[in-house]
């Protein structure tokens, strides 16, 4: 799991702290979205939602990316000095239908809008994307003490999923027999535990006692995380039955899951890696890791090379890296030699389209990264 961002906390907080959407791209409006002559650019539906959770105190922000049957006026979501956004069109209608939903979690410091390059090339294949900023582990608010509690990660998913399904808009488009979830890092450990991975305390901790200069034991140690004690609730069941494949991209803690729970886990499952030119031992779910991968009933692995962790986050203006190694934040725009990260991000998009089943369609990727 990559440690705390604070460079690209601070930046998504405050765009996080300003208003819900920004204004149309000057000289665009509502009733004048689409290019009077040229192609029009193939853009995904996008809005936003609150969700009311039960575990929660505050409300869990939301957003769903979909695919859009009108045009409306055209923004970039999750646009910053760091990472470029991407543009998708703001409370369009969305096509009819059934359609696949997808649950998207992001990783330990990240939001729901950074992911925006997946999410929109999943809605324009015929997908509903949902995903939500995990309160404690987001962009602008995040915590390692609040880190552990991967339970309450999982519950915001399945209350955004609840929320979504009585959506007057949205809920009757939704086919049930086809939910999936779908996370990075340690999103991806928040949907392991979404379809049944029961985490242990004890086992973590000795993971952490062997491992300490991984990025995850690193980041709790510097929050003060008492490993003895770590929270009880981090084992609660929270499985979702309605969940029926996942997608777990570099997943964290993945050491400390019991075995009777991964031997359990028959849905089916597609782990994806990035690692180059080797795996962080935190991620990994080979034999050189956790090696989660053999023990998992029914799961594949896409390993996508040359990439690192880091990678699979958003493409990164030309003046990030320096920005970063000059604000001494970690280098989460450097890429490994002969790495391309919209090559990458194009392979990921196909090997998730791929497992789920999504309906081909002409990739828009260099469109939305532009």
């Amino acid at each position: 799991m990559p440690s705390r961002l604070s460079l690209l906390a601070c930046l998504t907080s405050l765009l996080l702290a300003g208003p819900a959407f920004a204004a149309p791209d000057e000289g665009t409006s509502p009733q004048a979205a689409t290019p009077a002559s040229g192609p029009v650019e193939p853009l995904a539906g996008y809005d936003r939602f609150d969700v009311v959770a039960a575990h929660r105190a505050v409300l869990v922000p939301g957003s769903v990316w979909y695919p859009a049957s009108a045009r409306t006026y055209a923004i970039t979501i999750g646009d910053n000095s760091v990472f470029h956004g991407t543009r998708a069109l703001v409370g369009a209608a969305a096509q009819g239908g059934k359609h696949p939903l997808i649950l998207l979690s992001h990783g330990s410091g990240g939001n729901m809008d950074g992911l925006g390059w997946l999410s929109s090339e999943l809605a324009m294949r015929g997908a509903l994307v949902v995903a939500v900023n995990h309160p404690g582990t987001t962009s602008g608010d995040s915590s390692p003490r609040r880190t552990p509690r991967i339970d309450q990660r999982a519950k915001d998913l399945s209350a955004a999923l609840d929320t979504m399904l009585a959506d007057p808009s949205f809920g009757p488009l939704i086919d049930r027999g086809r939910i999936s979830a779908l996370g990075f890092s340690l999103g991806g450990t928040t949907v392991l535990d979404l379809a049944g991975g029961h985490f242990q305390r004890t086992a973590f901790r000795d993971y952490c006692r062997r491992f300490k200069d991984q990025g995850d034991c690193v980041f709790f140690e510097k929050g003060g995380v008492d490993f003895d004690h770590l929270p009880e609730e981090m084992e609660a069941d929270v499985r979702d039955p309605r969940i029926s494949s996942i997608v777990a991209v570099e997943p964290g803690l993945t050491d400390a899951l019991s075995q009777d729970s991964i031997v359990a886990m028959t849905l089916p499952v597609l782990l994806v890696g990035l690692g180059a030119p080797n795996p962080w031992r935190a991620v990994d779910v080979t034999a050189s890791g956790s090696n989660l991968l053999a023990g998992l009933p029914n799961a594949s692995l896409e390993m996508i090379r040359p990439a690192s962790h880091f990678t699979f986050l958003g493409l990164c203006r030309p003046e990030a890296e320096k920005l970063l190694e000059d604000e001494q934040d970690d280098p989460v725009c450097t890429d490994p030699e002969g790495s391309d990260r919209a090559t990458i991000h194009a392979r990921v998009i196909d090997a998730v389209a791929r497992f789920l089943g999504l309906a081909g369609a002409p990739s828009a990727a260099s469109a939305a990264h532009q």
